[in-house]
């Protein structure tokens, strides 16, 4: 999509092809575009409307049934905040005080939206012509424009000495093509500039890439990992009087916020396989908060290297999935299949770290017929392949 075509999205042509998009979205594109044109939309607004109204669709598990009401790109939707980790984190920001918000490289304005709804005066800024006017349409629908005032510009030449603080989120997909940028020095803004606004603005936040190299985070910065229902989603580093620990993992499940801190410099004891094995959510892993997971659950790892954790009890926690541990093989394919056939196992869940083995070609290698269900943990005990098989614990 284009200027050319979003104006002509916002027109009552436009809202009517929007509208009518919307009922045939989700199944099959080339009966959906013949419905369009058969209703007598013209062409070209009737492939942009239902780009948009299979994109809103997708929003939807971002940004819940206010999707229906926004405008996106594929790149932006890939990179926007989910609204839930948005709103924490607006919260967050505005119980500490701050009161006005420079929002440097907007994209369709998730950040924005949540800091306006927290009570946050934001000023964005973005760089692409469509993607700012699609984030000032969206604060438009939100009814939010008089929180948030949206710039196309250059993040870099935006004066931050009138706010309080700063929100950036480099764009990490390049431009034209979407695809994804994993060195920080071709960010954009980069990465120099967005690590140097904790030492202009003292309240700067600042989202990155969960993979994000430790080596990177700057001194004294407080590093968080989001997941939200296991999925791992989005890295935030807060900088200056915003930081309150080293490292956090916050896992969001439904209503619930579980935080796990430390220092995320600790190394876990390591020990023999015991009878419940945990695997810990990725946001606890990505923190290194494996040590501090290990001493609540008073458990151990069986190889240094490897981020399962082995107690002798099963505790309940947030921060990993416990499962019990009914038998220990050195991996042979010959064996593992001779035990699951005893047991008629003939359903499997396959959990690995460790291990080069492909998940779904084992499954077929298995050649599983019974009607009991079990789950594999590839990985390694003491350097050695190792599979463990497992029970859910009740």
């Amino acid at each position: 999509m284009d200027l050319e075509q979003f104006a002509a999205l916002r027109t009552p042509e436009g809202s009517a092809a929007l509208d009518a998009a919307a009922g045939v979205a989700g199944g099959d594109p080339l009966a959906a575009a013949v419905a369009l044109r058969s209703a007598g939309v013209p062409g070209g607004l009737a492939a942009a409307a239902l780009t948009q109204a299979e994109l809103r669709r997708r929003a939807t598990g971002k940004f819940g049934p206010a999707a229906a009401g926004m405008f996106f790109t594929r790149p932006g939707l890939e990179q926007a905040t989910r609204r839930v980790v948005a709103d924490r984190r607006a919260r967050r920001l505005r119980a500490a005080g701050v009161r006005t918000l420079a929002d440097l490289g907007c994209g369709l304005g998730a950040d924005a939206l949540a800091a306006a709804r927290a009570g946050i005066r934001v000023y964005a800024v973005e760089a692409d012509p469509l993607t700012a006017a699609l984030a000032e349409a969206n604060v438009q629908a939100a009814g939010l424009a008089d929180l948030v005032t949206v710039e196309c510009g250059d993040a870099t030449a935006f004066d931050v000495t009138g706010v309080e603080a700063v929100f950036c989120d480099p764009a990490r997909r390049r431009a034209g093509t979407g695809r994804r940028i994993f060195d920080p020095n071709s960010y954009s803004p980069p990465w120099d500039f967005v690590t140097g606004l904790a030492d202009r603005v003292p309240r700067t936040v600042v989202k990155v890439a969960p993979g994000i190299d430790h080596a990177l985070i700057p001194p004294g910065a407080e590093a968080e990992w989001v997941s939200v229902e296991g999925d791992l989603v989005e890295a935030a580093l807060w900088c200056g009087e915003l930081a309150e620990v080293s490292r956090r993992a916050t896992v969001l499940t439904g209503e619930s916020v579980h935080q796990l801190a430390g220092s995320g410099t600790h190394e876990a004891p390591v020990g023999a396989v015991r009878r419940f094995v945990y695997d810990p959510d990725p946001a606890v892993v990505r923190a290194h908060l494996i040590a501090e997971l290990a001493a609540d659950l008073d458990a151990t790892l069986a190889d240094p290297t490897i981020a399962y954790l082995y107690a002798d009890t099963a505790r309940r926690t947030p921060y990993a999935r416990c499962l019990e541990v009914t038998d220990v093989l050195p991996f042979s394919l010959k064996r593992l299949r001779a035990l699951l056939r005893e047991r008629r196992v003939g359903r499997v869940e396959i959990l690995k770290r460790g291990s080069a083995l492909e998940p779904e070609r084992l499954r077929r290698d298995l050649r599983l017929s019974g009607d009991q269900p079990a789950s594999l943990v590839l990985t390694r005990v003491a350097t050695a392949p190792t599979v463990l098989v497992c029970r859910p614990v009740a």
